[in-house]
């Protein structure tokens, strides 16, 4: 904490303006220990690895749901908070490599703003994982139940906020979407069918894997690793520096934003189905370590002062942007 007041007592004066006390009083509601108590269940083997279209994902969904009703985030419409789609996959249990139809949902709440409300930033997460392999359970725990319990945790800031009367002034639409590990298909299917019109979406801060560090960082983890943040909007780009600088201090680290990097990060999370839609994107990101994809990727492994540290700016961009009085302009192309 001190090190914090510290950051902010020294800022530079034309930072001073910027600071604002009523978003780091609400950013304090984004808490690690509340992260590790969604996250002890949310990757527990109850909820078997969250398979897209089976039964973990199916309990997974509605535990964001009504962590999201209990925190006061609204389902879009006040009707119900999934949004039901289709997905072709193969049938594991069987030697036939059968194609087989399953349901899944994404899953969306909805905070609606005051006098810009009929604009909307996304916040998403995916939540499903790889599933159970014979009796082994993936739990994914940073892959991403990180950014899945981060946006219950975000969502309760900005109800809290709206509750007294701060609310964001463009409206805040958080998205768990699943289907990711399949192939992105809970997003591809949204941007197909948006709840909220994508030309009237004016970023969408995507979470994927927040809550650990890769080998590069081991010497120093105050970092997060930040793509697509500067190829449709300088403004949202700028917007995500200057929160940083005003309140999280973590090192932004640009090497894998190369669109043409050989790990091809961009096109392999959500935030890329808004991006090829022209919608300015972030995605926040901890890099790969060595129980990726792997059965060894479990909670107790989770950082969580810097999962804690990691939600916050993106809690302070979001409100940055929801609150901005200018339009968010989308100044380059998208690719």
């Amino acid at each position: 904490m001190l090190k914090a007041f510290l950051a902010i007592l020294f800022l530079p004066a034309f930072m001073w303006s910027q600071y604002d006390s009523v978003a780091a009083r609400y950013a304090q509601f984004i808490d690690r220990k509340d992260l590790k108590k969604h996250l002890q269940i949310f990757a527990g083997d109850k909820f078997e690895g969250r398979e897209s279209g089976k039964k973990g994902q199916k309990k997974a969904a509605k535990y964001l749901a009504s962590e999201f009703k209990k925190n006061g985030a609204l389902p879009p419409g006040d009707t119900s908070y999934f949004q039901v789609y289709e997905i072709n996959t193969r049938d594991k249990d069987t030697t036939q490599k059968t194609i087989i139809k399953l349901k899944s949902e994404n899953v969306i709440a909805f905070i609606e703003g005051t006098d810009l409300k009929n604009e909307f930033i996304v916040i998403s997460a995916h939540y499903d994982h790889l599933g159970k392999k014979l009796k082994v359970v993936y739990n994914g725990a940073d892959d991403d139940g990180s950014g899945s319990v981060t946006l219950l945790e975000l969502a309760q800031a900005f109800a809290e906020a709206k509750r007294n009367g701060h609310g964001p002034r463009r409206s805040i639409v958080f998205i768990g979407f699943s289907g990711e590990e399949k192939g992105l298909l809970g997003s591809k299917y949204y941007v197909k069918h948006p709840v909220y019109p994508l030309a009237k979406t004016v970023c969408n801060l995507n979470i994927d894997m927040i809550g650990r560090v890769d080998k590069k960082h081991v010497a120093d983890s105050n970092y997060v690793y930040v793509i697509g943040s500067d190829k449709i909007s300088t403004q949202v780009h700028n917007t995500n520096e200057e929160s940083n600088y005003i309140y999280t201090r973590l090192t932004l680290d640009y090497t894998f934003n190369d669109i043409e990097d050989k790990n091809r990060f961009y096109y392999r999370s959500d935030h890329y189905n808004f991006a090829r839609n022209g919608v300015p994107v972030i995605f926040y990101f901890n890099g790969v370590h060595e129980d990726y994809h792997r059965e060894s990727d479990e909670e107790h492994k989770i950082i969580y002062p810097l999962l804690e540290k990691r939600a916050r700016l993106v809690f302070f961009t979001a409100w940055m942007i929801a609150n901005d009085p200018a339009p968010i302009l989308r100044n380059k192309s998208s690719k």
